[in-house]
């Protein structure tokens, strides 16, 4: 990162898996890190429920205040992948949609809009600040039929992440995308992972051969928030095993 100073990370969704590593990656990096998760405790971490928008303000609030007064860095990283059937009732369906929705896509747009509107206030030179969307692979190729909500979400964070970045590089503000495949984020094994999402038989549609490992996407989210040069901005990084490319 350009400050001198050492810049502060905020990593949503950082208690296990995939946001864990992103957080490790970046504390590495030199950062310190503050790491979100619904219900983990400890030093610089911050409790809070996404799914609710009063929470969600109180999370950048509390984030803020511990940082010293200043976020550098926002990762969105938390998210819900949970089926919703289209057999299933309307009020069901609705219900898990505007679920999905709110956690996926909308509370990344207000800690986004909370980490814009600060850096604008407070710029920094060369670089204001950074933003680093974790999106999906479903964003371009669609998810299952139980998953509307899931892709219709990831396409809305690439789509929000280009905006800003078209809408604020002048400013020093700087967004990227990251758009994974499948990644094996279960603390029990691959094995486990692939029976949690259908089989061995997935590997079939990957040239890779392999799901990716939280340690990879973590480490293009560490690249982005602390390395990856200006006129980057705006770009979507794929890391999907050749599943989709674009």
């Amino acid at each position: 990162m350009e400050n001198a100073a050492r810049p502060t990370a905020l990593v949503t969704g950082s208690s296990r898996g995939i946001g864990a590593a992103i957080a490790s990656a970046i504390e590495a990096r030199g950062f310190r890190v503050i790491r979100h998760g619904t219900r983990i405790e400890g030093t610089d971490c911050v409790a809070a429920d996404l799914g609710d928008a009063g929470e969600t303000a109180l999370l950048w609030d509390r984030a803020v205040d511990m940082a010293g007064g200043r976020i550098d860095v926002l990762v969105n990283n938390a998210g819900v992948f949970e089926a919703s059937p289209i057999d299933n009732t309307d009020a069901y369906w609705l219900a898990e949609w505007e679920r999905c929705l709110r956690i996926n896509l909308t509370s990344a747009a207000q800690l986004s809009r909370l980490a814009v509107r600060q850096w604008l206030k407070e710029p920094r030179d060369p670089m204001a600040g950074r933003l680093v969307n974790i999106a999906s692979r479903a964003a371009y190729r669609g998810d299952s039929p139980d998953h509307w909500h899931y892709a219709a979400a990831k396409a809305g964070e690439v789509a929000m992440t280009k905006t800003i970045a078209r809408a604020y590089a002048g400013h020093g503000i700087l967004a990227f995308a990251i758009c994974p495949g499948f990644t094996d984020s279960s603390q029990e094994g691959s094995g486990d992972y692939l029976a949690s999402r259908g089989g061995p038989g997935l590997l079939a549609d990957i040239p890779l051969g392999r799901v990716a490992e939280p340690a990879e996407i973590a480490a293009i989210a560490a690249f982005c928030a602390a390395d990856a040069p200006p006129s980057m901005t705006g770009a979507v990084l794929d890391a999907n095993g050749a599943s989709y490319v674009r």
